[in-house]
């Protein structure tokens, strides 16, 4: 991976992110898994990152070097961010702590407007897995992507800086 360059990088990162996000959506609609508060909170850096790598992507050969760094920098600090909700959720799911009080059950009260409107919603737990794989829960998963879209990143934005110096 060494010896790819800061435009390789970008690409893979890309690729991974979008790849990552069609397929919450195919265990979502295909699949039939119900995504809770946190998971939706999760695509958060998903749909901000996956738009401008696009855009990069399309325009790279129009950006100078300062821009390409500070878009490979962001999009570092972009997946850090979504590595540490991953690893939240993921923590909320194995009682390493509670996770907010409107998806784990526990709340205030509820009005009668909510209470008429009862059946027709459903609240996804966010402290029950609903699968795991090997161990991981979706969160899990989500965690270690995000983290190796991150390296993927920090070592763009360690190429792109020696490039500007």
């Amino acid at each position: 991976m060494n010896n790819l360059s800061v435009k390789n990088l970008t690409v893979i990162g890309f690729g991974l992110s979008t790849l990552t996000i069609l397929s919450v959506y195919f265990f979502q609609y295909v699949m039939n898994y119900q995504p809770c508060e946190l998971c939706y909170a999760q695509r958060n850096p998903y749909y901000i990152a996956i738009p401008i790598l696009l855009l990069a992507l399309i325009f790279w050969k129009k950006l100078s070097k300062i821009m390409i760094t500070t878009l490979v920098s962001a999009m570092l600090i972009i997946f850090l961010w979504s590595t540490y909700q991953a690893g939240y959720h993921a923590g909320v799911e194995w009682g390493f702590w509670p996770g907010p009080d409107t998806c784990t059950g526990i709340g205030g009260g509820i009005s009668l407007d909510q209470l008429s409107d009862i059946d027709g919603s459903r609240v996804v737990p966010c402290d029950r897995a609903s699968v795991r794989f090997f161990g991981l829960s979706f969160a899990g998963m989500n965690a270690i992507v995000s983290l190796v879209i991150a390296a993927i990143f920090a070592l763009a934005t360690k190429k792109s800086v020696q490039k500007i110096a």
